[in-house]
Order: structure tokens, then sequence, then C-alpha cells
């Protein structure tokens, strides 16, 4: 609900209402929900089109969940929270080179308004 928010205010109001609803249950999480998740609410500063196109990103995120899926699945299970912070790193910093370099580009900057 916080990326299909009608604009900034109302994000921020949602993640807020998410945040408190893991203060107890899981508050490491809520934690990280309230540290990390402001920073990619900026995609709301960007014209229509663009917002769009950034915050339904289903296609790239399906391909790291199932990259991170595959890699992780053959551990089964991690002795500590370092090992699995490790590996996925390190599976993110794989995609991150392979995309660097590709020639396709995800946003066309140079477009109508739509």
């Amino acid at each position: 609900m916080i990326w299909n928010a009608p604009d900034l205010a109302k994000a921020e109001a949602t993640l807020s209402d998410l945040v408190a609803s893991y203060r107890d249950a899981a508050p490491k999480l809520a934690e990280w929900l309230e540290e990390n998740v402001p920073e990619g609410l900026t995609v709301f500063a960007l014209p229509g089109h663009h917002c769009r196109r950034l915050r339904t990103s289903k296609p790239i995120e399906r391909a790291i969940q199932q990259e991170l899926k595959r890699r992780t699945a053959k551990v089964r299970v991690f002795p500590n929270e370092d090992s699995s912070e490790h590996l996925i790193s390190a599976v993110l910093v794989e995609i991150d080179e392979c995309w660097a370099v590709d020639t396709k580009a995800y946003i066309k900057w140079k477009c109508q308004d739509a």
C-alpha cells in the first residue's frame, strides 16, 4: 500500500502505520523499515510516468528474488545472520554489476508526459 499511495504524504502515513503495527511483534523489522524505506519514497518526487515505472518494478524484483532463492536454497541453514547477509550481499553486488554494463535502459528519461 505504501508504493501505491497517491502522494508522498499518504505513503509516509501508511509507512508510519506499518512501523507501528510491527513495533511490538518484530521490533528489529520495525526499526529497519523506519530507517530504510523513507529513502525509497523519493520515487514520489519524480514525474508521474517515471514514478509509475519505478514503483512497479515487479519484473526486476522477481528476477532478484528468484536468484536469491536459488542461491540460498543450496545452503538451507545459515550458521548466523552475518553469513546470510554476506551471501545475499554478494549476490546483489553481482546482479548490480551485470546491470551496470547492460545497454538496455529500464527508464527512458526523454519521454513525453503520459
